[in-house]
């Protein structure tokens, strides 16, 4: 039997995520502000704003289980997805998350939920065709850390920022677009115009600002992910084989697939970037690279402490 160790909590990922918190609080109480500004009543913005919040907190799971054609799975469907997964949670001691399987070929996995009881930790369809046994449990640790660290709730939120700032920013364009009429004066509707534009801006540099919190935290993330992962298994070689074999992969799957998941990539074992996609510019996941120099180095800490 596998001797049990919790995951160490990460101080270094423990302090960005409170600070990422702190900064989407501000960030939040912002876009508040500039809803009430477009006057919209007080009801309706704590309707809009704590509605959507809700809803991406405690249904972030299915809505990413959704868009990734996934479902959950028993013991009896997927037998070997689901002894994987008892036995990390086993070497890690702690809660086994739901699993689940997403019916798609790219290769992929990804962990969702608030807490590590409402998580579910997801497997595509095209990983589990294309690894071995072993590198898929190096995968699967990866992402059991995740669930472990309590990253996901945060990065569930932080997208929910970006999303509802976005929202906003496209109410003051309309706004702009038409306002100015409907029998006021000119110079009052130029204002109007003027402030609503205002607004938009702001609501675009605070969807900017969200995504670069999520994205700066994630990349921090995988590799804490990876360092875990590679740390409960004692294989940081099969974790590399598995980065290096799906990133191969990856670019065997068609254009039109990756672009369609690049909205999950901050979830992603590893992200799905189609040729020429901009996202590479602004990527959720450190270079491929640096995460291989650290399990190598982790490799060598492991075989001295031997």
């Amino acid at each position: 039997m596998a001797t049990p160790h919790k995951i160490e909590a990460d101080a270094g990922l423990n302090a960005r995520m409170f600070v990422t918190g702190l900064a989407l609080i501000v960030l939040y109480v912002i876009i508040v502000g500039v809803l009430l500004s477009l006057g919209v009543s007080t009801g309706i913005v704590i309707v809009f704003a704590g509605g959507m919040l809700f809803c991406q907190y405690f249904f972030s799971a299915k809505f990413a289980m959704f868009s990734m054609h996934a479902h959950e799975v028993t013991p009896e469907q997927e037998p070997k997805l689901h002894e994987i997964v008892d036995r990390l949670c086993l070497m890690a001691d702690m809660p086994k998350p739901k699993v689940g399987v997403a019916e798609i070929d790219m290769p992929n996995a990804f962990a969702t939920g608030r807490s590590p009881k409402a998580a579910v930790v997801c497997a595509t369809r095209g990983i589990m065709n294309r690894l071995s046994d072993e590198e898929l449990e190096a995968v699967l640790a990866h992402e059991i850390s995740h669930v472990a660290h309590r990253d996901v709730a945060v990065m569930t939120i932080a997208s929910g920022v970006g999303l509802l700032a976005g929202m906003v920013s496209r109410m003051a364009m309309w706004g702009a677009m038409l306002g100015g009429n409907g029998g006021r004066g000119r110079d009052n509707g130029n204002n109007v115009i003027v402030v609503e534009l205002a607004i938009m801006l702001v609501s675009m540099v605070i969807s900017v600002v969200a995504y670069l919190l999520t994205m700066t935290l994630s990349r921090y993330r995988e590799l804490s992910a990876d360092r875990s992962g590679a740390i409960l298994i004692g294989k940081p070689s099969a974790l590399a084989s598995a980065l290096i074999n799906i990133t191969g992969d990856m670019g065997k799957i068609p254009t039109t697939d990756l672009r369609k998941a690049e909205g999950m990539n901050a979830f992603f074992f590893a992200p799905a970037l189609a040729p020429g996609s901009a996202a590479k510019l602004f990527s959720t996941h450190p270079p491929l690279q640096v995460r291989l120099d650290q399990l190598k180095r982790i490799e060598i800490e492991l075989n001295g402490q031997q």
